[in-house]
This record gives structure tokens, sequence and C-alpha cells, in this order.
């Protein structure tokens, strides 16, 4: 009988620590248990709605862009059906006023003058500067890369366009098919030209010549 006794004692004991053990095992939440993700409030603001977003081509192709520079005024169409995306940023970085008082930082003599350098405003605000990582993707296209063309400007890194742009005083037949052509000066290319034309050191402007104002226009038939 006492035999019995223990072996019931036993029993008993060995439950218990079971009972306990998986007490102290960790509960796997459910999925709709978890906590949400906190949002990157950065990341979010960098994707505001812009105006030109869900364009169509037909619209942003009836828009020219008047850059009122310090030595007068540059007048350039959308060629939008060639490079849409790079033409809607453009516009987009036009229609929140980024371009407003930058300069054309970089000058090659009688090949190109280069805009669209947002660290240039006089107030670079931190949302522009969030906006000036933005990248678009290349749009290499049929365009020649002709005297008047503008194209956007990257780095060797391919998709890295953001929001240089430079307008071509020579032909350069070997940007072809490498660069996004969007879009063509209609008028202001003796503008362009005295751009050029001043002083350098190196590639950089003694005097950077500013962008005064950047504005959107309908372009005249």
């Amino acid at each position: 009988m006492e035999r019995v006794q223990q072996i019931v004692r036993i029993i008993a004991v060995t439950l218990s620590l079971a009972v306990s053990t998986t007490a102290q095992e960790p509960i796997q939440q459910k999925p709709a248990e978890q906590e949400p993700k906190k949002t990157n409030t950065r990341v979010e603001a960098a994707k505001t709605a812009e105006s030109f977003d869900g364009a169509s081509v037909e619209k942003m192709a009836s828009q020219c862009v008047r850059l009122e520079t310090e030595l007068g005024n540059i007048e350039i169409e959308m060629l939008a059906e060639m490079a849409p995306e790079n033409v809607r940023n453009f516009l987009n970085l036009v229609s929140i006023g980024a371009f407003d008082t930058t300069t054309f930082s970089r000058v090659v003599p009688r090949f190109v003058i280069q805009g669209g350098n947002l660290a240039t405003r006089e107030n670079l605000t931190e949302e522009l500067y969030r906006r000036s990582q933005r990248t678009v993707p290349d749009e290499p296209n049929i365009i020649k890369h002709v005297r008047g063309i503008v194209s956007m400007a990257r780095p060797e890194q391919a998709n890295s366009a953001s929001s240089h742009f430079f307008i071509l005083v020579g032909d350069a037949p070997n940007l072809d098919g490498k660069f996004s052509a969007f879009g063509r000066v209609r008028s202001g290319m003796d503008v362009v030209d005295q751009i050029n034309k001043a002083p350098v050191n190196g590639e950089k402007p003694e005097k950077p010549v500013r962008i005064n104002h950047a504005l959107l226009t309908l372009c005249a038939k």
C-alpha cells in the first residue's frame, strides 16, 4: 500500500512540473494582434501628390516652362511623348517652385549649361531637400542631342536622375540613346549662349547666373 502511495505522489509531482514548464513558453501573437509598423513620415512626405501626377501625355505636352533668369528668359517646350516620366518630374518641380532662385551651377564652354541643383537655392527647405533625392527612370529615346535640346543630367549610375538638367549649346551625338532628352528651347538661346560664354573655373562659373523664377505656361501654337 505504501508503495502505491509513493507512485501516486511521483505522478502528481511530474504533472505539476509539466504544467509549469508549458506556462513559461512564449505565446505567439496572431497576425491581427501584432502591433502595426510605425509609418516613416519622411518617406510619406516625399510621396506627396504633385500637380502632374497622373497627367496625360497630351496635357504635359501642352505645357511650356519659362525660366526667368538674370540675363533674360528661356522658354522650353516639353517632348512628353518621348520621355513622359522625366517631363512629369520636371513639370512637378516647376509647379512647386523648386527651381526658383537656383543657379546654372555647371558650364562647359561650347557644350552645355546645367541647372536644377536645388542646393544652390537661396533657401533650401527640408521638404525640398527630400524632394531633390527622388529619382526618375532613364528614358533614352530617338531625340538627337543637338543644340537647344534639354536633357536630364545624372551620375554614371542608371536611373539616378533627380532634378539636374542641362541645355545643349552644341551638338553632342555621344549622348544619344544614353540620356533622357525631354525638352527643346523655343526661345532664349541667346540667353543660353550668354550663360555659356561667362568666365568659368574648370566647369564652375565665376558668377553663376540665377533663375529668379521658373513658371508654367501654355505653349503657343
